[in-house]
């Protein structure tokens, strides 16, 4: 039985606005993570190959720009690249509904908002990853990316029924006008944060930016840890974009699911990440770190080979896949609580940017061609053929972290003496501590 106890970083006034604006945010994303899909599945009856574009395009970003973003934010102050990320996503979003309302709404135009939210996120994603173990100090990452999922848990469980409603109300291009409108108020919340950002580590006039690129490159080349969550993350990520590519097409065509199912199969999802969330500090510390990412991997290949196993005709396809939903929802965000307060844990401060845009570079540029070979798959094998495939490459993924990776033996996060202190307030009560430890 969970029972929650209102302290750590509850009593941290700024992680908590930190983790509001993170929360809106992630409502609206969980929208139009529905909404942008279906825009192109049902209003603009998009074939399997233009599905895996829209899927590729939307991680391209990562694979060009992720490197150089890196060194920028270790260059620079993370919060003016945070607010940057959420009115770009803001202003791109808002194209979809004026194009639909304008009769020039397209694939291109789908590809093109994909393609410019994305750029937006490698640069303030990574920087709001590396904010927040600024903020806060790395002992308490587990404790910080445990709420972060359970609020992105939360509105997983939520988002989806809204978007369905909304989508069968107002059609899916009028819904992501709710996803604009959250990041501008997530943007506004994170005005408020009262915190001074340290100013970046001075650096010598003559290192070139390439000079930092192979610096990060070189981090996660030399640790043992790092060079195995990057190898298999990226290739669960490759598996993930083959599936995007034939998911949803699967639902609504081979299952006959409508947005209104569709909707409420992902909350179901959504629960299963919730119960990953409350659990993960829990779990970690009974088999460790590196073990609960296995554990993830074996959660979500389990959930793809259910999404092939439902039977066509069947009088219930819509609980199958939400329990599918459900568990691969657990599994996902059981690996990724423990991945990412892992790497940034064992990583030196000064180069922390860089760790995190070079691990996102490395796990996600190979998206792009996965979400191609997902649609080439499909095309291939069939829609539930191509899901039978991915989801064995999956058990193989699973069996190789947890029998092989050198991170399987990471069972506890480091002790890391900070190099630099947590984010100073701007204004100090008489007689409290304005960051608690």
């Amino acid at each position: 039985m969970f029972r929650f106890r209102f302290d750590g970083l509850w009593r941290h006034p700024d992680f908590l606005r930190l983790w509001l604006a993170q929360g809106i945010s992630d409502f609206g994303s969980y929208i139009t993570l529905l909404a942008l899909p279906l825009t192109a599945a049902i209003l603009l009856e998009a074939t399997p190959m233009q599905m895996g574009v829209l899927t590729a395009i939307e991680v391209l970003p990562f694979a060009l720009f992720s490197l150089h973003a890196g060194v920028l934010i270790d260059r620079a102050r993370r919060m003016p690249l945070m607010l940057g990320r959420d009115l770009l996503c803001a202003a791109a979003l808002l194209v979809v509904p004026l194009a639909a309302w304008g009769g020039w709404l397209g694939m291109p135009v789908l590809w093109a908002v994909g393609f410019v939210c994305l750029t937006g996120e490698v640069i303030g994603g990574s920087a709001h990853q590396s904010y927040v173990a600024t903020l806060i100090g790395k002992g308490r990452l587990v404790e910080a990316h445990s709420k972060f999922m359970t609020t992105g848990s939360t509105a997983q469980v939520c988002a989806p029924g809204l978007a369905g409603m909304l989508i069968h109300w107002l059609t899916a291009p009028v819904a992501i006008l709710f996803d604009a409108f959250s990041f501008l108020v997530s943007a506004f919340i994170l005005t408020r944060i009262r915190a001074i950002e340290p100013a970046p580590l001075p650096r010598a006039a003559s290192v070139s930016v390439w000079h930092e690129i192979k610096e990060g490159l070189r981090l996660v080349r030399d640790l043992p840890v790092l060079r195995a969550f990057a190898i298999q993350t990226a290739l669960w990520q490759l598996l993930s974009h083959m599936l995007a590519a034939a998911l949803v097409l699967f639902a609504t065509r081979e299952l006959g699911l409508d947005a209104a199912r569709m909707g409420a199969a992902y909350m179901l999802g959504g629960a299963g990440s919730l119960l990953a969330a409350l659990s993960a500090e829990r779990l970690g510390a009974w088999r460790g770190v590196g073990p609960m990412v296995g554990w993830g991997f074996v959660a979500t290949a389990l959930a793809w080979l259910g999404f092939a196993a439902i039977p066509a005709g069947s009088a219930t396809p819509m609980l199958w896949f939400s329990l599918c939903q459900g568990l691969f929802g657990f599994g996902t965000t059981l690996f990724s609580i423990h991945y990412l307060a892992a790497r940034a844990a064992i990583t030196p401060d000064a180069l922390l940017g860089r760790m995190i845009a070079t691990m996102r570079f490395l796990t996600v540029a190979p998206a792009p061609f996965g979400a191609l070979a997902g649609g080439v798959l499909a095309t291939a094998l069939g829609l539930r053929g191509a899901i039978a495939t991915i989801g064995l490459l999956a058990v193989v993924l699973a069996w190789h972290a947890l029998k092989r990776s050198p991170a399987r033996l990471l069972i506890t996060l480091p002790a890391h003496r900070e190099e630099q202190p947590a984010l100073e307030p701007v204004e100090r009560r008489e007689g409290a501590s304005a960051l608690v430890d």
